[in-house]
């Protein structure tokens, strides 16, 4: 199968996605708690433009009835449980109209919650869901994988005790099964490059979105930041490779608007292009680096390498061609 990149003059001609675009800063009034809360009320601006966030994890509370695997998982971002009823709101209020939520490691391999997320609201959740790799008959899942209601793709990680997984021959049933689904793949892979790119060069046909440029909160304060941008850009020359910009702000080691990392983003967005590059905040990472809203305007406000064509295609529309999220 060969996957379909349509030019830049074809992707133009298409109409530009109706969404409600950038909203007012939050200023923690009654008024904006109404706006946040209300049904289908979202701020706009002049210029309407969808805001998708490539990246959110949301879960529930560990329980009895929802146990967390035991050791060798990734401690949660937050001490508390980062559900819908907490999300929708941040969302009204910025202005982001939909999310690609992302099941997080510390509760296992399971897509319950985020399914049922997307479920409940269509229009704004959709999933990238966790496979069980190491496990056989999870190859028998993939065929209708994207037949439950709201899941587009699948996310993988390749750390702890899967760091492994990427060049041991683990994974290696996924790639052309998920290919044959029409399973796109997002994938994190930071300090692995290398290995990822023999990955996609042996399957041109399968669909891989690289999470949050391939960097780490360990590569950041390493300050490797520069050489890990390089390799991830390197991968851009695989048509079937894209790149989310993500969790740029909690990357940066200053704070807004982040200058430290424009020119990573810049030559992230150089190498990939406006329909292989994505905005997403993986906000729950660090909930005190920015706002919402700041996370948005640090791409359309702050960017300056990027035109207004070049934002209606990395807020939004480019994932959701990407993902065939209609």
């Amino acid at each position: 199968m060969k996957i379909d990149m349509p030019s830049r003059r074809e992707f133009l001609k298409g109409a530009l996605g109706a969404g409600l675009a950038l909203g007012v800063p939050g200023t923690g009034t009654a008024e904006a708690q109404t706006l946040a809360q209300g049904a289908g009320t979202r701020p706009q601006s002049a210029r309407q433009r969808t805001i998708v966030d490539a990246q959110v994890h949301l879960w529930l509370a560990e329980g009895p009835d929802r146990p967390w695997p035991p050791g060798g998982a990734a401690a949660a971002h937050l001490p508390y449980p980062f559900t819908t009823e907490k999300l929708l709101p941040l969302m009204n209020e910025a202005g982001v109209d939909r999310v690609v939520i992302v099941p997080p490691s510390w509760e296992g391999e399971r897509n319950d919650y985020a399914l049922l997320a997307a479920k409940n609201h269509p229009d704004r959740f959709a999933v990238m869901g966790r496979v069980l790799l190491d496990q056989p008959q999870s190859a028998a899942l993939l065929p209708k994988w994207k037949q439950q209601p709201g899941m587009l793709g699948i996310r993988l990680t390749f750390n702890r005790a899967q760091t492994r997984w990427l060049s041991d021959g683990t994974a290696e049933w996924l790639w052309p099964a998920a290919a044959k689904a029409g399973a796109p793949i997002m994938i994190s892979i930071a300090g692995r490059q290398e290995e990822f790119a023999r990955v996609a060069e042996r399957n041109p046909d399968t669909i891989f979105i690289i999470d949050h440029m391939a960097l780490s909160d360990d590569i950041a304060k390493a300050g490797k930041t520069g050489e890990a941008i390089a390799a991830t850009a390197a991968l851009a020359r695989f048509p079937n490779v894209s790149c989310k910009m993500s969790s740029a702000a909690n990357r940066s080691q200053g704070s807004y608007p982040f200058d430290d990392m424009k020119p990573h983003l810049r030559r992230i967005f150089e190498a990939f292009g406006p329909r292989r590059s994505y905005w997403g905040t993986d906000i729950t990472a660090d909930l005190s680096k920015a706002t919402y809203r700041q996370r948005i305007t640090h791409f359309t406000e702050t960017l300056d390498f990027l035109t207004e064509e070049d934002k209606d295609w990395v807020m939004g529309r480019a994932i959701l061609t990407r993902l065939n999220w209609s």
